[in-house]
């Protein structure tokens, strides 16, 4: 609570994605008076929808774990939780269109035992790995959840050449660690930090049972991250301007923080960047961040989602990951999109997808929809309504290694100015999670340096 007398404190945050709302949030609830500024004309980031004819499409299939405590948070604060709800227990369809003697379907899933017996049963009759393999990925866990993810040492190690030294076969990496690691981190195994990569099977996976249980919005998420953000926003008094690109950050004579934005300056005791890392370096004061330049080494990792919608159903399940072929995971979107007239939307999400980001429409069609017959036979004799594409080139940081180096923390050398973005230093990779972990950071760095009081809602996120 202010001083009576006192001016209340002033902050403008740049970026409305799932950082810049929630660090927008935490401090509005907490008193302060927030502007946030968006240059697109919504909120949410590289996490968005938009109107294709009749379907309402996600720019990409985007889904959390129960471990993802930050991201569950925002959901409940803009009353989305609902809208996106958890599987019960983990269940991961995974079809196999190259083994031997034809497709094959295997299954990973939990049991309700403890850690790491709940997935025990999955893995020895997973059939997609030798029998020898099989006991190679117990021993194998059991090291990685010895791993003390503290020890900054890990940085510089990459994934696969440590998952090879624990008796890993190059088809154990395939199969089931990339299966899992290039979702979460948007790199293979060679490509990754083993400080990130174990950080993300540790806490999905060797941490509760029911941490990696899979959860994905059945709406489309610009309802939660655009319209609903918008709405909790605006109830906690916020004033959000869109369209607005900042231009320009500096420190006024009168110790204040000026913000330029087209046709006004905005003045604040903080400022919050939570915008990509090119962009920060770009807006950043000299002098604020040691070695700022090292911003611009934190490489970024692409993202490709082929969106096909066919005349018939020829998928039953919600989704399913392949093994075998270039497909990754498929999932319907048939009833999220508002799909009428029968048919089937079914969208294809390609991490790591460096060898396609470029490739013409026509190129991936040809290259793409036969691998979809390989995979759901339903689809050979199914007329295709619509194929079309959405990229995101710099959709994440790259986990490589030694990127720990590069992530700086929320508060800066610049009093009243902090950083928030899933890039900066949250232990976590690019995912929603580490996104809103960073707001609740830089909220609470400002809120400590404005003296004012603050129960972080979630502690174990902070």
């Amino acid at each position: 609570m202010r001083t009576e007398g006192t001016r209340p404190a002033d902050a403008v945050v740049v970026g409305g994605g799932l950082a810049g709302i929630t660090a927008a949030l935490q401090l509005a609830d907490a008193g302060v008076r927030v502007t946030l500024v968006e240059g697109r004309p919504r909120l949410g980031g590289l996490v968005f929808s938009f109107r294709r004819g009749d379907l309402t499409v996600d720019n990409g299939q985007h889904v959390y774990l129960r471990c993802c405590t930050a991201y569950r948070w925002f959901l409940d604060r803009v009353d989305g939780a609902a809208l996106a709800p958890l599987q019960d227990r983990l269940d991961v369809p995974v079809l196999d269109i190259a083994a031997a003697g034809g497709p094959r379907l295997g299954r990973l899933r939990r049991s309700a035992l403890p850690v790491p017996l709940h997935l025990a049963r999955s893995l020895a009759t997973y059939p997609h790995l030798s029998l020898a393999e099989r006991a190679s990925v117990g021993r194998a866990a059991l090291a990685l959840k010895r791993l003390d993810l503290a020890d900054p040492a890990l940085d510089s190690v990459d994934f696969a050449s440590w998952l090879r030294s624990h008796g890993q076969s190059d088809r154990t990496i395939e199969a089931l660690w990339d299966l899992v690691g290039v979702a979460t981190l948007n790199v293979t195994a060679p490509h990754a930090s083993l400080g990130l990569a174990a950080m993300v099977f540790k806490t999905g996976l060797l941490s509760e049972p029911g941490a990696a249980d899979i959860g994905w919005a059945r709406v489309p998420l610009g309802e939660v991250h655009d319209t609903l953000a918008r709405k909790a926003l605006d109830s906690a008094g916020v004033r959000t301007e869109l369209r607005t690109r900042a231009a320009g950050v500096v420190r006024a004579d009168n110790g204040r923080w000026q913000v330029e934005i087209p046709g006004e300056t905005l003045e604040a005791d903080t400022v919050v960047l939570a915008v990509p890392q090119r962009e920060t370096h770009a807006l950043l004061p000299e002098g604020a961040l040691d070695e700022a330049d090292r911003l611009l080494e934190i490489g970024t990792s692409p993202i490709l989602n082929l969106h096909v919608v066919y005349d018939r159903t020829v998928l039953r399940k919600p989704f399913f990951a392949a093994l075998g072929s270039p497909v990754q995971w498929v999932f319907d979107r048939t009833d999220i999109s508002g799909l009428t007239g029968g048919g089937q939307y079914l969208a294809v999400s390609q991490s790591a997808a460096d060898d396609d980001i470029d490739a013409p429409v026509s190129v991936l069609r040809e290259r793409y929809l036969p691998e979809l017959e390989r995979l759901l036979p339903a689809a050979r004799g199914a007329a295709v309504r619509d194929f079309f594409v959405t990229r995101e080139r710099t959709a994440t940081f790259a986990p490589a290694p030694g990127v720990g180096q590069l992530r700086p923390g929320a508060p800066t050398r610049a009093p009243g100015l902090y950083l928030a973005g899933a890039w900066t230093a949250t232990g976590w990779p690019a995912t929603m999670e580490g996104a809103v972990r960073s707001g609740f950071s830089a909220a609470r760095a400002a809120l400590s340096a404005l003296g004012r009081s603050h129960d972080h809602p979630l502690q174990e996120a902070a």
